[in-house]
């Protein structure tokens, strides 16, 4: 009878390994294919844009020859519109944060409204347009200009940022906040001092990570408004623009091969600052991570 039991144990152990193995080898798989595309995908974008990343290409101004066309007012356009969006985002979104976490009640009012906060998070961005469109662009009269498109944005990241916030702030131990008030300190000082600090990476690092998003964004810009070629460079946030991913369709788009090729180093130039930005958000989070 042992030895019977011990053959069945012994069955159920082969039949869970090689069912590890299995997984293993599907997840390894899976893995490796999508190593591959991105591995194939940089390859053929490097490929066709190094030619074209020369100083001329950061200096000049689109144009309708491919030899002489440049990013130089879609960069800086991005660079007006991330001024606008950054600010407005995080300071929304880490209040709205701060509120939903500290200060709202525990009821289903407010339930409701953060289940309605994550769900926005996967909102496709093209009704973020529309919705900039109407209220921005037209009610407000601010038409395409840097304003309009920043709040569009702002508006499109905003719930990502509430939701990193969220948790960061909820993964500070509640015992923290119990010392703090334990020696006298008010809530918002023991928001402040003692909270804000310890949940800073994971804010920022969302907030990056949501900023990476937007600026590689086109549909809002589509829907509102923004050109694809300007020759100027904007004065201020009520000026007319571009930006690089609005650029990048329209060279895409045309038929001419040294376009396609102009597109790539477009791609490269917008590839490297995405790189930069979550580069910056892996250093804040190792740096300033507390461990409780």
């Amino acid at each position: 009878m042992r030895y019977i039991e011990e053959q069945s144990v012994m069955k159920k152990m082969n039949s869970r390994k090689i069912l590890n193995s299995v997984f293993k080898g599907i997840f390894f798989v899976a893995t490796l294919i999508a190593l591959l595309t991105l591995a194939v995908l940089f390859y053929r974008i490097l490929s066709q844009g190094l030619g074209y990343l020369t100083s001329d290409f950061f200096t000049n101004f689109a144009s309708r020859f491919p030899e002489k066309a440049g990013i130089k007012a879609a960069l800086i356009g991005s660079l007006w519109l991330m001024a606008v969006v950054a600010p407005v985002s995080m300071i929304l979104g880490v209040g709205s944060a701060i509120y939903l976490e500290e200060y709202a009640k525990k009821n289903r009012v407010n339930d409701f409204i953060r289940v309605n906060i994550s769900n926005l998070a996967g909102v496709p961005s093209v009704v973020f347009g529309l919705l900039g469109l109407t209220i921005f662009v037209r009610a407000l009269a601010l038409g395409n200009s840097i304003l309009a498109a920043g709040f569009t944005m702002s508006l499109l990241i905003l719930p990502v940022i509430i939701v990193a916030s969220q948790e960061a702030i909820r993964a500070v131990p509640s015992e923290v906040r119990q010392a703090s008030y334990g020696m006298g300190a008010t809530k918002w000082q023991t928001i402040l001092r003692v909270v804000l600090p310890s949940a800073i990476p994971g804010i920022l690092t969302g907030s990056i990570l949501a900023l990476s998003r937007a600026i590689g964004e086109t549909a809002p810009l589509v829907v509102i408004g923004v050109p694809v070629i300007i020759q100027f460079l904007p004065a201020d946030v009520m000026d007319t623009f571009t930006a690089l991913p609005m650029q990048i369709y329209d060279w895409a788009k045309r038929p001419q091969a040294d376009f396609q090729n102009v597109a790539s180093a477009g791609i490269i130039v917008l590839m490297a600052v995405l790189l930069l930005m979550n580069s910056v958000a892996v250093l804040i989070r190792n740096k300033f991570q507390k461990r409780y």
